[in-house]
C-alpha cells in the first residue's frame, strides 16, 4: 500500500496506517505525529520527515525513514526495528525496553533516557556519528553504540551516563568527555565486550553500507555504572 501523506493531517494518517495489514510506503511525509504507535508484524517505509513519537510502542514491526526523525522516537518501544538514514532528534528511544533503532547519522539530547531490559528483551541503539548531552540518562538495561564516524571532535556531549545504573554505553575511539557523572567508570572494551556489540554493528553497517572493517578498526572505550544505587550519596536516612 502506497500513502501519498501530503496534506493529510496526522490523525487520518494514523487511522489510514492501524486499518489495514499490509505493508505500506509513506511518501511526502511531512511532520505527521505518533505513525505506527504500538504497531507489530508489517513494515512501513517512510519518505520524508514523521513528527514527533514515531512508532512509539512499537510491538514488532520495521520502521524504514529515508529522512530525519523528530522528538521521542521509539517511545516505550518494546520489539522491532527503526532504521533512520538521517539524523534524530531528542529523546530517542525513551523508555525503550525491547528492538533495535540504527541511525546512519546524529542525535539530540537525552538518547537513550530510561532505557531498560528484561530477561531476553535487550534494547540497542546505534549512532552512526554523534549523540548530544545527557546520552544515556537514567539508562537501566540495554546498549547504546555511538560510531563517531565523520566526527573530528567528542562524539558525545556533556553528562552521558548521569543516574545511569545498568546497561553499557559503548563509544568508538578513546575520546571521552572529562565530565563525566561520578558514579560511572570507563574502560577499553575487552574482547568479550565486543564480542556482545559484534553483531549489532555488523548489521548497521550492512543496512548503510558503511566499511564494517574501518569501523572496527578503531578501539571502543565502554561506559558502565561503579554502583546499582546511583543515588545513595543523594540522601541521607536515620
Amino acid at each position: 500500500m502506497i500513502i501519498d501523506a501530503k496534506n493529510i493531517e496526522y490523525q487520518r494518517l494514523n487511522r489510514m496506517v492501524k486499518d489495514t495489514d499490509e505493508d505500506i510506503v509513506i511518501n511526502n511525509c511531512i511532520g505527521q505525529r505518533y505513525i505506527a504507535s504500538g504497531l507489530s508484524n508489517r513494515k512501513i517505509t517512510i519518505n520524508g520527515t514523521p513528527g514527533s513519537a514515531l512508532a512509539a510502542y512499537l510491538d514488532g514491526a520495521e520502521i524504514m525513514v529515508h529522512g530525519n526523525v523528530q522528538d521521542a522516537t521509539g517511545d516505550t518501544m518494546n520489539d522491532g526495528m527503526i532504521i533512520i538514514h538521517g539524523d534524530a532528534s531528542d529523546a530517542l528511544g525513551y523508555a525503550m525496553r525491547g528492538g533495535k533503532i540504527y541511525v546512519k547519522g546524529s542525535a539530540g539530547y537525552r538518547t537513550g533516557i530510561h532505557m531498560k531490559e528484561y530477561k531476553s528483551k535487550k534494547p540497542v541503539i546505534i549512532l552512526g556519528e554523534s549523540a548530544g548531552s545527557f546520552l544515556g540518562e537514567y539508562l537501566a538495561g540495554g546498549i547504546i553504540i555511538v560510531l563517531g564516524l565523520n566526527c573530528k571532535g567528542l562524539s558525545v556531549g556533556n553528562f552521558p551516563g548521569t543516574g545511569m545504573h545498568g546497561g553499557k554505553i559503548f563509544l568508538r575511539g578513546n575520546k571521552t568527555p572529562s565530565n563525566l557523572p561520578p558514579q560511572i567508570s570507563k574502560s577499553q572494551a575487552t574482547q568479550n565486550d565486543l564480542e556482545e556489540i559484534i553483531c549489532y554493528i555488523k548489521e548497521f553497517c550492512n543496512l548503510f553500507n558503511i566499511d564494517y572493517n574501518k569501523v572496527m578498526s578503531e578501539e571502543f572505550t565502554v561506559l558502565r555504572p561503579d554502583s546499582r544505587n546511583p543515588y545513595h550519596q543523594l540522601y541521607v536516612s536515620n
